[in-house]
């Protein structure tokens, strides 16, 4: 389950291409890749504000416009993905790769770090890493659908930090001392243990959750102070061999009362989901998923944390929500065309709702094509 960068995501449809090896003098043999790629969309409720590209029912943008240089060998190595990047995510606006969006948040070196690989078993990484939490990676190539789901949209992306790595024969596990949400405060602790069954079935655990108090002003927690108070459980099974990858995974999130970060009752996410993927041949394959998600908040009180449980899911407390996605995908080499169709449909309570101009629409349908080039 984990990929180059060492998070638990499932395999993706698409392939990078193995770098291109380049001597950098006492650095030794570099290697280097890049992503270049942009989607249309269609959408039949907008959501964001107005003259932003979540308000328009048809557009365009880049996903990804990325050069990725790593070193994989010896005891010293790195690894540095910069650019620009956009994350498309069910039920909540559509946002391009520009500085006013999520390259706001990470910068244009979203993902840095330093690692330190004493044997195969063991390293240590530290920098800007790809967070442990949920089966599906942060950028659009990653992963086997373009847009991100409902369970991904609770999860970090992105956070500084120190990880251990180690493995013994089947069982493998990652220890990260983090800032959880990019919040800039170094005391959120994140793990997954992953446990080969044989060589098609693996089964892993995840969880994460602050160890004290944490910042919570915009400077100091790039996308959610609600984020990285909360705590977060998963459990991932994965089945791959041949032509199929299937993964369901459960996770649940649990965010205590904070009046610090504005919570004033605490309130429970948990969800599913189902990720699968059939290669028919080198060149086709389909991807699909479906998801349930519920945002908490008993009735009674709920409606007064709309806007926690929003910052959280995109979708108001005490709501349930459906997704399904599916994605066939086209690999010819360097290239990659991809066509999606998302449904998303939410029960919310009476005059609440998470897609349209007026903020009330239950239901959302999207259309993407995304294609590039992967070298």
């Amino acid at each position: 389950m984990a990929s180059v960068l060492g998070i638990p995501v499932a395999q993706a449809s698409l392939n990078l291409p193995n770098p291109i090896n380049v001597d950098a003098g006492p650095l030794g043999k570099i290697g280097v890749q890049g992503v270049a790629s942009a989607m249309g969309f269609w959408q039949d409720n907008p959501q964001g504000t107005p003259g932003t590209l979540g308000a328009k029912y048809a557009g365009a943008t880049i996903t990804n416009g990325m050069v990725i240089v790593q070193k994989s060998s010896g005891l010293v190595q790195f690894y540095a993905q910069a650019g620009a990047y956009g994350f498309p995510t069910l039920a909540a606006s559509l946002a391009g790769a520009n500085p006013t969006s999520a390259i706001n948040d990470f910068g244009a070196l979203p993902v840095a770090y330093l690692k330190i690989a004493p044997s195969s078993n063991y390293s240590v990484e530290i920098g800007k890493l790809p967070t442990l939490i949920g089966a599906e990676g942060g950028f659009t190539y990653q992963n086997i659908n373009v847009e991100r789901g409902l369970l991904w949209d609770m999860e970090p992306i992105v956070s500084r930090g120190i990880q251990f790595n180690a493995s013994a024969g089947p069982v493998s596990a990652s220890l990260s001392l983090n800032d959880g949400y990019y919040s800039n405060r170094y005391n959120v602790l994140s793990g997954i243990v992953t446990y080969a069954i044989n060589g098609a079935n693996t089964v892993s655990f995840y969880a994460d959750g602050p160890l004290g108090k944490v910042r919570t002003s915009a400077n100091n927690a790039a996308y959610s102070a609600i984020g990285t108070v909360s705590q977060i459980y998963g459990l991932e099974y994965e089945y791959s061999s041949g032509p199929w990858m299937i993964e369901p995974y459960f996770q649940y999130m649990h965010t205590p009362k904070s009046v610090q970060a504005g919570v004033p009752h605490s309130f429970d996410n948990y969800g599913g989901s189902i990720l699968l993927n059939y290669s028919y041949n080198s060149d086709w394959s389909m991807g699909a998923r479906v998801e349930y998600l519920e945002v908490g908040g008993p009735l009674g009180y709920g409606l007064n944390l709309h806007s926690v449980a929003s910052t959280l899911t995109d979708l108001p407390a005490d709501s349930h929500a459906w997704s399904l996605t599916i994605t066939p995908t086209y690999q010819a080499g360097d290239f990659f065309a991809r066509a999606e169709l998302s449904y998303v449909t939410a029960s919310t309570p009476t005059g609440t709702g998470f897609a349209g101009r007026s903020g009330l629409a239950k239901n959302q349908v999207r259309g993407i094509v995304e294609t590039g080039l992967l070298f």
